[in-house]
């Protein structure tokens, strides 16, 4: 390539959207875990108490929405990786894919706390209906996690571009 194409270091692009993949990846791990765990949960309870169980598909709902983090980390950093129309470096593209991990393994781990809490506490909501206030507390704390992911995904993200004075 010639030096009027392209600005930057030439591999700094590959750990960009590295960020941005990885970011999808796991949040929609996370997402898909939580979804089949609980959903697993909410079959088994609703062959018992069939009137529960659009009060039980909260969690199922709750670890849909990790996937969507992970979407928006990507588009974010995507977006942000242009090397013909500014310079685009390492240090953009480490903290593009520091980013992506931050809010991917955050949502990989809290699709999995939702989709453990959730297929326990629907079973035991079905048993018990005083424990619902109870799992959805936990799977709030749960979500949180992921939350945090994307806080510091965004502002992560938002380091890229400022190596340099251009």
């Amino acid at each position: 390539m010639s030096s009027t194409a392209f600005s930057g270091d030439e591999t700094a692009p590959f750990f960009g959207f590295l960020g941005a993949a990885a970011a999808l990846v796991f949040s929609c791990m996370g997402a898909a875990y939580g979804t089949a765990k609980s959903g697993v949960g909410v079959a088994s309870m609703g062959v018992m108490r069939p009137e529960l169980v659009m009060k039980s598909i909260v969690p199922v709902v709750m670890a849909g929405v990790l996937g969507i983090y992970g979407l928006i980390i990507a588009v974010i950093i995507s977006t942000g990786i242009n090397p013909k129309a500014k310079s685009y470096y390492l240090f953009d593209g480490y903290a593009h894919l520091s980013s992506g991990l931050a809010c991917g393994l955050a949502g990989l781990s809290a699709g999995m706390a939702i989709g453990i809490v959730g297929d326990a506490g629907v079973r035991a909501n079905a048993q018990q209906p005083k424990l619902f206030v109870g799992m959805i507390l936990i799977l709030i704390f749960a979500e949180a996690l992921a939350l945090y992911g994307l806080i510091v995904g965004i502002i992560l993200s938002s380091r890229a571009g400022q190596s340099r004075a251009d």
